[in-house]
């Protein structure tokens, strides 16, 4: 069973929070400041937030100067995970992925599930990993974050979980870049 080792100290990560809509400016983006306020909460830091429209190049843009950013560890996104004609950010983060983390969205509708039941079929939640930087997309609902962060990313960028987390392996990310 999963479990937290005390023993270990907690390690901080930088985390940059994207929200992905048409219509919210800061002063109504409930999604984005749930993630703020749960990141804020957990210990560790909010290092940016954006709010991008639903737009793909724009949200390529925002995730690439992140990715490049040695300062940001994680980026979140909220919004546009949705099936309508708008909802470009799955497509997005495909684009900049070196490697899809398919076990995230698959967990995200499994838990979802028991919450909304098939509705959570509307959901492309997404994860991955770029340039050794963490890349978690959820849907725009608050609800939708807090479940995400509270059931999932929380317990996997807190490098004490046991058996394993994804924290830990934020060393080792770009390997791939060093092999000769």
């Amino acid at each position: 069973m999963p479990r937290i080792d005390e023993s270990r100290p907690f390690l901080a990560v930088s985390i940059a929070v994207l929200t992905v809509s048409d219509t919210r400016g800061e002063a109504d983006d409930v999604s984005g400041r749930t993630l703020v306020e749960l990141i804020a909460a957990a210990g560790h830091r909010v290092a940016d937030r954006r709010i991008v429209r639903d737009d793909q190049a724009a949200i390529i843009a925002a995730l690439k100067a992140w990715i490049a950013d040695p300062a940001i560890d994680v980026v979140i996104a909220t919004g546009g995970t949705g099936v309508t004609g708008r909802d470009v950010t799955p497509e997005a983060f495909h684009a900049v992925y070196e490697k899809e983390i398919a076990g995230f969205g698959e967990l995200f509708r499994w838990l979802s599930y028991q919450k909304i039941g098939t509705s959570t079929l509307q959901s492309r939640a997404t994860a991955g990993v770029a340039g050794g930087t963490y890349l978690f997309a959820l849907p725009g609902s608050p609800g939708a974050c807090r479940d995400g962060w509270e059931d999932i990313i929380r317990h996997q960028l807190d490098n004490r979980l046991r058996p394993c987390n994804l924290a830990e392996l934020m060393p080792r990310l770009q390997e791939h870049l060093h092999r000769r």
